[in-house]
């Protein structure tokens, strides 16, 4: 197995094409997509090696997961902004390998994929003990709740055809459902997908209840989840976080930029703004 990463987007071109190489094929993706590439040839390479399976590498290579081109193939595509990737990606939601369906969620809702909903509606359905029970012997679920949560947030609430979708409560229910679950990121991605859906203040208050978790992954996930949402009322609770001050300043940017109350066209920020944007600052 090949160690390092390409160099360039021409040799990251040239490992995802080649195919003795797993190795080079992962790293290729991760590249591909790492570099947002524009490249005509580096789609179609990826939806290529979306498809592609194999057992978990020799530990040696340091790529500790099954089918890892495939997946670094899934979350490249989700970088790159490109409608032709909608379907593959829905396909890869089928997949037996829950690791891949995890990938594919997570890119189909970075891809705005609105006719992804039905199908990650579906999965989550049966609720939390069922599609979000752990797999027996592993601390994996059963379906990657997490990943399809997020996604169903980012979706919103338009239809294919530009509408909006009129009858709500089925799909927020398949959300609620999920926000008593045992396992705390969970809840925090029912939380986020809530508040993105609803813009209903208390959603944000339990993100910020998360932020004092006693464990440090729960209070960075709310974090970023917080940042997602744009619900600029978290914005002291976030300063304060015991957390990573990068990823302080990840969610505080996100508050500033992903609010829905944000006037894009003003040329000067709001007073809500400038005290975020100093709060920043004191983080530097």
């Amino acid at each position: 197995m090949s160690q390092g990463t390409p160099l360039n987007e021409a040799q990251a071109l040239d490992w995802l094409r080649q195919l003795e190489d797993p190795g080079q094929r992962y790293y290729a993706a991760w590249w591909l997509g790492r570099m947002r590439s524009n490249h005509p040839e580096a789609v179609p390479l990826l939806i290529q090696a979306l498809t592609e399976r194999g057992p978990r590498p020799d530990p040696a290579s340091g790529i500790d997961e099954p089918n890892p081109v495939a997946r670094n193939a899934a979350r490249a595509l989700g970088k790159l902004a490109d409608s032709r990737a909608v379907d593959p990606l829905l396909t890869a939601l089928e997949s037996s390998d829950d690791g891949l369906r995890e990938a594919a969620a997570r890119s189909l809702g970075q891809l705005g994929a609105l006719k992804a909903r039905q199908a990650i509606l579906r999965r989550l359905a049966p609720g939390p003990l069922v599609a979000g029970a752990p797999r027996p012997g592993t601390s994996r679920l059963t379906e990657p709740c997490e990943a399809l949560l997020e996604a169903l947030g980012a979706l919103g609430w338009q239809n294919e055809d530009g509408s909006t979708v009129t009858d709500r409560k089925p799909l927020l229910e398949v959300v609620q459902a999920y926000v008593d679950h045992e396992r705390p990121l969970i809840r925090s991605a029912a939380y986020r997908s809530l508040l993105q859906l609803t813009q209903e203040d208390c959603w944000g208050e339990q993100l910020v209840n998360l932020l004092l978790h006693n464990e440090l992954q729960v209070r960075r996930a709310a974090l970023l989840d917080l940042g997602v949402t744009g619900w600029r009322p978290a914005g002291a609770a976030v300063a304060g976080t015991l957390a990573e001050n990068s990823l302080k300043l990840i969610a505080l940017r996100g508050l500033v930029e992903n609010s829905p109350a944000r006037n894009r066209t003003s040329p000067s920020p709001s007073p809500e703004e400038v005290g975020l944007l100093l709060a920043m600052d004191d983080l530097l």
